[in-house]
């Protein structure tokens, strides 16, 4: 009996045995760890470690040759080489580079000192200014310009050119420089222009103006008989102050517009005016209201011979009566 049950237990190991997967070797390569495992067969190894111990050991062994997969690859030639120009490019606040010839929106067109504009004199926002400094021409300026002071300077000419394209150009002040010709469409192709101050120079002859202008000043210049040309001021609907004082004028320009609020024309050489030159003599009732500053004083006129000239007026011209 014992037998037969020994046997029909050997039966069963075998047949176990032989339904069980077959187990392949495992090879360890001992060389692929920081740690050497002297003797393989010998489980209790890590056993007797301390377990903090344990948990670094297992924590920390790794096959050296995965490690190089862990770094970075290598920049190309081509990356390496737009990565330095980007850091050895720094950009100015539009974005544009000092190395580039020109400033757009900064420092301005360059003059012909190969300076740019905003660089030797001073712009804040749409303003440029240049005065004091011994300026012998008109610098390139900023498209977006909208008023110029060019003040103290030595500017003997204002070309066709100078405020060519300055649409938005409103305010030009050359005072006190050496102009003495100024090229016929210096001014008038510039279309929001409001005043013009070109006192202390030694213009001899205006040329034609926009009819946007509000404020004109030609004090202390050389202008003559033929200085003003006709009816020069008679489509600035808009013109409130023109100074025409310490010139060689011998009549009053006319016509006048008739928003004009003050004329100065002092120390000039007029030696007469007519009955029509600020009212209407057909029309009694006329009033002109606006034009209540005229300066006349220092011209060889005697106002008391006129009278009728100015009865439209609010105030008396200011000027010799006798």
């Amino acid at each position: 009996m014992k037998t037969l049950a020994g046997l029909i237990l050997g039966l069963l190991v075998c047949a176990a045995a032989w339904a069980a997967p077959t187990l392949e070797p495992i090879h360890y390569d001992s060389e692929a760890y920081d740690v050497t495992l002297e003797n393989p067969d010998a489980p209790d190894r890590l056993e007797s470690l301390p377990v903090d111990q344990a948990e670094i050991e297992i924590g920390t062994m790794m096959p050296s040759g995965n490690r190089e997969l862990l770094t970075p690859p290598p920049l190309l030639k081509e990356e390496e080489g737009e990565e330095e120009e980007e850091e050895s490019t720094p950009r100015l606040i539009d974005g544009s580079s000092p190395q580039e010839p020109e400033f757009p929106g900064v420092l301005g067109p360059h003059t012909n000192e190969d300076f740019p504009t905003c660089l030797l004199c001073t712009c804040i926002s749409t303003t440029v200014y240049c005065d004091d400094h011994e300026l012998d021409a008109i610098p390139p300026l900023p498209r977006n310009t909208a008023y110029f002071y060019s003040r103290f300077n030595r500017i003997k000419k204002i070309n066709k050119n100078d405020f060519a394209s300055l649409n938005d150009l409103k305010r030009i002040d050359l005072t006190s420089n050496l102009i003495s010709e100024i090229d016929d469409d210096a001014f008038r192709k510039l279309p929001q222009l409001r005043e013009l101050v070109l006192r202390d120079n030694k213009i001899r002859q205006l040329p034609e103006l926009p009819t946007t202008l509000t404020f004109i000043d030609v004090s202390n210049n050389r202008l003559g008989r033929k200085g003003i040309k006709q009816e020069a001021f008679k489509e600035m609907y808009d013109l409130h102050h023109l100074y025409l004082t310490d010139n060689n004028l011998d009549h009053i320009p006319l016509p006048l517009p008739e928003n004009l609020r003050a004329l100065h024309l002092q120390n000039n050489n007029i030696l007469e005016m007519h009955e029509d030159t600020f009212c209407n003599i057909k029309n009694l009732t006329y009033i002109r209201k606006a034009l209540e500053d005229i300066r006349l004083d220092g011209n060889p006129i005697n106002l008391s011979k006129t009278p009728q000239a100015y009865m439209c007026l609010p105030r008396l011209p200011i000027g010799s009566l006798v």
